[in-house]
């Protein structure tokens, strides 16, 4: 069931919500585990080629959740300031869902890990990247294939955006 956003107006466009996307360093995925509970998890990640890629164990929690429900959530917070005196909060977020899998392909491993490797170490070169590809050892790979996805702001920030001129 997708559920309609109740304050539309606050509704961020697609391209401001993939950028909210872009920005961020962390968010979490929300899984369900195979006992049928609820995991959130803080992960780093990228967006590439549409979806979003994310690097683990090849044992523990997180990929046995994958294993057992291959749906989720990742919800990422761009902004997030407290005005104490108004009692109020100036946010800005994205929540994407979808279907979760396990990377098999030695291809798309490579170019999530590239892209993983472009976003947080830019500065590094190749060298730097093939001596960590080779010390990681056991590496799982998972990619979120979005389906649908949202973004919000805060009236605070939507006020701020509609009195810029």
């Amino acid at each position: 069931m997708v559920h309609e956003m109740r304050r539309k107006r606050q509704a961020l466009s697609e391209q401001e919500t993939w950028e909210v996307l872009e920005r961020g360093s962390s968010g979490v995925l929300a899984l369900i585990d195979e006992d049928g509970l609820p995991y959130a998890v803080p992960l780093s990640y990228v967006c590439h080629d549409g979806r979003i890629y994310y690097h683990c164990a090849k044992v523990g929690h997180k990929l046995n959740a994958v294993r057992a429900n291959g749906r989720a959530s990742f919800c990422v917070i761009d902004r997030d300031e407290v005005v104490p005196e108004k009692f109020t909060t100036k946010y800005r977020s994205a929540i994407v869902f979808g279907a979760i899998r396990e990377v098999v392909s030695p291809e798309e491993i490579m170019r999530a890990m590239r892209a993983l490797a472009a976003k947080y170490s830019p500065a590094e070169g190749e060298d730097a990247f093939q001596r960590e590809m080779k010390s990681s050892g056991a590496l799982c790979v998972l990619a979120l294939d979005i389906e649908r996805m949202s973004g919000k702001q805060g009236k605070e920030l939507l006020k701020e955006k509609e009195n810029t001129p």
